[in-house]
Order: structure tokens, then C-alpha cells, then sequence
């Protein structure tokens, strides 16, 4: 999986950035209202004056220019004017200059903020050679702070509020990912100590999309699996239930056997026992069969496969026990229809069909058969003239095991088509079973076509 398709990549991404972005302006922000009335000492103009008279006095604009320099360290441009004239050079706006001399012909000391965040002092200064000269100062803020300070405090602002916000966003970001991944953890703990009733439920709008699906997945597993437990669960309650019967009859067989008189005697008995066990192991079968068949068919055993040419085979098979009870077939299946599945198990699906719709029909009848391709699907109905079902026990003719008022009439263990129907859903298609117009009992099955027959 791509990380760079992930919500949650993007959703932690942004979130980190938007802490960042907003540690750095609100940094900047108090870092500076910090500076302005929170720190150091306010400057001292007056004493700044007399500091940049002395310097004067003992040097010349030389060691003024130095003294200049050194209090630009300390975030103050400042020099000496005389007569209107810098006696060192100094930086100021050009705004500034403009109304500099205004200021200047006042000849008083003044502290101006003509801008934001910009204060202008002008002090009047005597020397001790009596001459008046005027400190002319510009600083950003109204405090004498070193520039290494200055940074420090940034940096600890900064430093402070971006782990501040980050630590918010982490666990933001966790707390959306703890919740869903314990609640998953809680159900998964639930399902391994036994309760396949357990979900996972709704983790909250707020949880990542990938959580969020990994909870519907893990239901939707959930799901299945409780199914296929209740299933294989009710199927062995009825195969127990179901074997005691042929069990008994083939304990019985076996005694009467070992109480024969004469070996022909014993020998009829062991033909029942012989027919007795391939009961149980046709039932054996069938019953494997259907726990397969839960799990569908998967994709590596689809092949293409013409039910109609299918369906002619099966009946050619079933002709010797149609003949044998003098019935009928007729099979109507003139145009090919491809689908796309297991031919072992479709083959299965249609002896079953055909064998029910054999057993149930009367000695000298019909069993009608049609495999009609329509509309992407291809329609397959088999039709007995037997005596029908019972509408109230149509709807329980799928379930395994389960034996019709009718059942008397013909021998079976009730799972044929509960073989059929998982055969039909595994391929994707729809059976149901009804009593025919004019009688006899009709079972109808719709597959979908392979792609290249339904185009």
C-alpha cells in the first residue's frame, strides 16, 4: 500500500505543519511582547547621551564610531549631531531623516514611537568643552537587550510552544488511532476467548478511513465466521441425529447375522449391513460436500463451462435409472450457454436434480428439462409430474437434512439440494423451487453468464 494514498498519512501530515506554522507565529508574536514590557531594563537615553559625549570627547568621531557600533550590537542605532551634522555615520529610514531635523531644531529632548515597534530619542547633551551637542537613537524596542538575548528568548519561545503543540497534536493523532485499534483489540480478544458474537461496532466518524474499514472488515469477518460455525454446528446436530437410525439398523443387521442358522441366512443379512454402510458413506459424503461448498468456489478452480453441454451429459448418464422406472427425459437445451465455474461442482448440482426429480416422479412418467441462455444469465429448470410439495414446506427444502411429508416415497437423506443451492450461490446465481401449473414439482436456477457471452 502506497503511504502517500493514506488519509492518515496526509491527516498527520497537515497536522504536524499546522502545529509548526502556528508555534512559529505565535513564537514570533509573544517573543516580542515579551522584549517590549517584559524584559531587561528600559534604556536610560539620558545616560546613553552622556556615554556617546564621552566617547567623543576622548576620541574623535573615531572612538564615536566605535561606540556606534557597539551599541548597534545591543539593537540601538545611535550617534552625536552637532550643528544639524552626524559626527558618525548611523542607519535610519528615510522617513526617519525627513522629520529628523525638525525634531533637532527643538533643541529639547524628546522619545517619539512614529511607527510600530520604532522608538526615536533626541537628548541634549553639554560637553565639558561647553559645546551642545544632540544623541539622536533609534530602537525597536523601548529596552536594552543584547541581540544573543534577544535570540535566546526566540529560541525558547519558540523551542517551548512548537513541543507544546506538537505534544496537542500527537496526542490528538493517537487518541484518533488508540480508540478504534483497542476496540478492534477488544473484540478480536473477545472472539479468541470463544464469543463469536463479538463486534467491533462503529469506531466514530473522527477515527482514520483505514481504521474505520479495517473495523467493518473485521465485522464482516466476524460475520462469516460465526455463520459457518453455526452452520457446521447445526450440521453435525443433524448428521448425529440422522445416523443413529441406519447405526441401529446396521447393529441389529449384524446381530441377526451372528444368530444365522445356515450361511445363506447370514449372507442376506450381510447384503443389508453392505447396503446399510454405503448408506452412511453416501451420506458422509454429501454431507463433507455441503461444509465445502460454505466457503464458495475459489477463483483458481473457475473455468469456462457450457451448461447446456453439461446438462445433455448428466441426462445421458441418468438414462439408465430413468429406464429402469420407465421414465421419461426430454431435455430442451439447443443453444450453448457458458459459465464461468467448477464443472465438478455444477455437475453434481444437476445429478441431484435430475436423481430427485427420477425418485419423485410415477412409474411411466416425465421429467422435463431446458437450459435457456436470456439476458446475460442463462435460466436452468427441471420438472417432475410427481405429486408436488406441501406449499408450507417449500420455503425448507434448502435446508440440510430436511425430509418433506413426501420423503416416504423415495430414499434420500435430505441434502441434495441444500447441495445445490451452495453450488448456485457460489457461482453467483439465484435458485427456487415451486409446484407446477397442472401439477409435478419444478426447480428453476439462474447462472450468470461468463463476461465475453453476456457481451
Amino acid at each position: 500500500m502506497n503511504p502517500f494514498n493514506s488519509s492518515l498519512y496526509w491527516r498527520v501530515l497537515i497536522s504536524f505543519c499546522a502545529a509548526n506554522l502556528l508555534a512559529l507565529g505565535l513564537g514570533i508574536f509573544l517573543t516580542q511582547r515579551f522584549i517590549e514590557f517584559s524584559t531587561a531594563v528600559e534604556i536610560n537615553w539620558s545616560a546613553l547621551a552622556q556615554g556617546a559625549d564621552q566617547a567623543f570627547e576622548s576620541g574623535g568621531s573615531t572612538a564615536l564610531a566605535e561606540w556606534s557600533l557597539q551599541q548597534r550590537h545591543e539593537g540601538i542605532e545611535a550617534t552625536l549631531y552637532e550643528n544639524g551634522q552626524a559626527l558618525s555615520p548611523i542607519r535610519m529610514p528615510l522617513s526617519v531623516q525627513s522629520s529628523l531635523q525638525t525634531w533637532l531644531d527643538e533643541k529639547r529632548d524628546v522619545v517619539l514611537q512614529p511607527w510600530p515597534n520604532l522608538y526615536l530619542a533626541v537628548q541634549q547633551v553639554r560637553g565639558s568643552d561647553g559645546q551642545v551637542r544632540q544623541l539622536v537613537a533609534l530602537s525597536r524596542t523601548h529596552s536594552r537587550l543584547r541581540q544573543g538575548t534577544r535570540q535566546t528568548i526566540f529560541l525558547a519561545f519558540q523551542g517551548g510552544l512548537s513541543l507544546l503543540f506538537i505534544g496537542l497534536v500527537g496526542w490528538w493523532v493517537a487518541r484518533s488511532v488508540a480508540k478504534p485499534v483497542e476496540a478492534i483489540s477488544r473484540a478480536t480478544r473477545r472472539m479468541a476467548s470463544g464469543e463469536l458474537s463479538a463486534r467491533v461496532e462503529a469506531p466514530g466518524r473522527r477515527a482514520p478511513e483505514e481504521l474505520r474499514q479495517l473495523a467493518n472488515d473485521f465485522d464482516a469477518m466476524a460475520v462469516r465466521i460465526e455463520a459457518l460455525v453455526a452452520h457446521d454446528r447445526s450440521v453435525l446436530q443433524d448428521l448425529s441425529h440422522e445416523l443413529r437410525s441406519p447405526l441401529a439398523r446396521l447393529h441389529l443387521i449384524l446381530d441377526l447375522a451372528q444368530r444365522s442358522a445356515t450361511p445363506e441366512e447370514a449372507a442376506r443379512y450381510f447384503l443389508q449391513a453392505e447396503q446399510e454402510i454405503g448408506r452412511l458413506d453416501n451420506m458422509t459424503g454429501e454431507m463433507l460436500a455441503l461444509s465445502r461448498l460454505e466457503g464458495g468456489i475459489p477463483g483458481v478452480n473457475r473455468e469456462p463451462v457450457d451448461v447446456s453441454a453439461l446438462l445433455r451429459n448428466c441426462v445421458q448418464r441418468a438414462e439408465l435409472e430413468a429406464q429402469a422406472r420407465d421414465i421419461t427425459l426430454q431435455l430442451a437445451a439447443p443453444l450453448p450457454a457458458v459459465v464461468s465455474g467448477n464443472e465438478l461442482l455444477l455437475e453434481r448440482a444437476f445429478d441431484n436434480l435430475i436423481a430427485n426429480a427420477i425418485k419423485f416422479s410415477p412409474r411411466g412418467g416425465r421429467v422435463e428439462l431446458a437450459s435457456r441462455p436470456a439476458a446475460g444469465k442463462v435460466d436452468v429448470t427441471v420438472r417432475d409430474n410427481g405429486p408436488g410439495v406441501p406449499e408450507a414446506e417449500i420455503g425448507s427444502l434448502f435446508r440440510p437434512l430436511f425430509r418433506g411429508s413426501n420423503a416416504s416415497r423415495a430414499d434420500g437423506h435430505g441434502l441434495g439440494l441444500a447441495i445445490v443451492q451452495r453450488v448456485v450461490k457460489a457461482h453467483g446465481g439465484d435458485i427456487r423451487a415451486e409446484n407446477g401449473e397442472g401439477g409435478g414439482f419444478v426447480v428453476s436456477l439462474q447462472l450468470p453468464l461468463s463476461p465475453d457471452e453476456a457481451g
